[in-house]
């Protein structure tokens, strides 16, 4: 088998939360054998009413920290990680490594090498499963001070995974730090170590299992059962990100993004289901078929109208403007002009407190003829690398909102034409989305 052939996968908690999502795991690993790199999470929560293993290791670290009783809580682990050994008709040897952990608490570990053990127990139990190698990350993912993954990590992890004839197990969401103690990635951390585990081994593939279909076109809050996306760029999903979608984290896909590994993102309770392919480029059929990527965006923003005759003509307004906000501490998002106004979209919540001492430092500074603040907007932004190559998509757009009898305050369209944003009313925001959502989705 080549090494260029090879697919890593990550199942996440909801996939391995019982001895039955072990088995889907397993018979998905099996139905291709190009897929050679697991990278397992720890047991999420099988009901409503359950418990993650992470939230339970960490409630004994901080028991144990103070010398509190944690046997109940430890009780509740064991219970979940050997009854799915016991169900599996595994020998995992999980019993001693429970007794270690246990000892572990009473010795003080710390909360980020307590946590980390919900992932190793886990790689442990599918290692066996699977009759695979158990590659352990505290021994060849280094992460640095910034919890970020350190680029020491490419030559040690890439050396356990160079043999594309081996399948192994390499649990998510740790790795030690300079000095070898371990240490958990900040956040999304199975999603980084899966994408690390692809970038190291130079796969063909990360393949994300879950337990959704798919990335969403829309807010399924907002927009009753959206459709999802087939295939999606980098720069779509960063974009629907920033504006609040549910998607990977940044951290998460910058590996495989730097290394334009393609990601899948798949249904561990659906496998026949095609997911969502995250790639470097559109292919020719998505951007024939595909207008918009999707539609997301957030109620949190204020904004900042400054109009001033002539302003077109004073060197460094703009460039004043900013550096209120920055004297302020308040980053802005964006920043949409015409000859003789501009405003600035910045974070409400930062502003709520700076309101007043903002404004009356950009009066003094700036002299405007009028000076406008909008305490709350909603942005709403459509996405799709297609849209410079179609006709009509901002009329489209705006006809979608005038039916819905919804008022736009702004309009802002980056220089990639990536994305177009309009500014509403907080109250408008939902009918904005669905609106929107219906124009370019039957």
């Amino acid at each position: 088998m080549e090494a260029s052939t090879r697919i890593v996968c990550k199942f996440g908690g909801s996939s391995l939360a019982s001895a039955t999502q072990f088995r889907k795991v397993e018979a998905i690993v099996r139905a291709d054998a190009r897929r050679s790199i697991i990278v397992p999470s720890a047991p999420g929560k099988r009901d409503a009413k359950d418990a993650k293993i992470t939230d339970l290791l960490y409630l004994c670290q901080h028991a144990a920290s103070v010398d509190a009783d944690f046997s109940a809580t430890f009780a509740q682990i064991e219970e979940r990680f050997l009854g799915i050994e016991r169900e599996l008709g595994l020998d995992a040897s999980l019993a001693a490594e429970l007794a270690s952990l246990r000892e572990g608490f009473a010795r003080g570990i710390s909360a980020d090498h307590a946590a980390s053990r919900g992932e190793y127990l886990s790689g442990r139990l599918l290692a066996a499963l699977l009759g695979a190698e158990f590659v352990d990350p505290a021994e060849c993912v280094v992460i640095g001070a910034n919890g970020l993954v350190d680029p020491e990590t490419w030559a040690l992890l890439g050396a356990r995974l160079a043999d594309p004839a081996r399948r192994c197990v390499v649990p998510g969401f740790y790795g030690r730090d300079a000095e070898g103690n371990i240490r958990t990635f900040s956040r999304g951390g199975s999603d980084v170590s899966g994408a690390v585990a692809a970038r190291a081994a130079a796969a063909a593939l990360y393949e994300n299992w879950t337990d959704v279909p798919g990335l969403l076109m829309a807010d399924p809050r907002i927009v009753p059962n959206p459709k999802p996306m087939d295939e999606v760029t980098y720069a779509e999903i960063r974009e629907l990100s920033y504006m609040g979608a549910s998607v990977l984290h940044e951290e998460a896909m910058a590996p495989v993004r730097d290394a334009r590994i393609p990601v899948n993102i798949r249904n561990t309770n659906d496998p026949s289901a095609p997911g969502t392919r995250i790639v470097a480029e559109l292919s020719p059929e998505t951007i024939k078929n595909t207008q918009i990527a999707g539609v997301a965006g957030k109620a949190s923003f204020a904004m900042i109208t400054i109009s001033k005759h002539l302003m077109n003509r004073e060197v460094g307004f703009v460039y004043r403007l900013l550096g209120v906000l920055e004297h302020n501490g308040i980053a802005f998002e964006h920043c949409p002009s015409s000859i003789d106004s501009v405003s600035v979209i910045v974070d409400a919540q930062g502003m709520e407190s700076r309101a007043q001492q903002v404004l009356a430092e950009i009066r003094r500074t700036l002299e405007p003829d009028a000076l406008e603040y909008v305490p709350k907007v909603a942005l709403v932004a459509v996405v799709g690398e297609g849209m410079s190559h179609a006709i009509g998509i901002a009329a489209k757009v705006f006809a979608a909102l005038a039916a819905a009898e919804v008022n736009v305050r702004l309009i802002n369209q980056g220089a990639s034409e990536l994305n177009i944003i309009v500014g509403v009313a907080p109250d408008d925001y939902p009918a904005a989305v669905r609106a929107i959502y219906g124009a370019f989705v039957p």
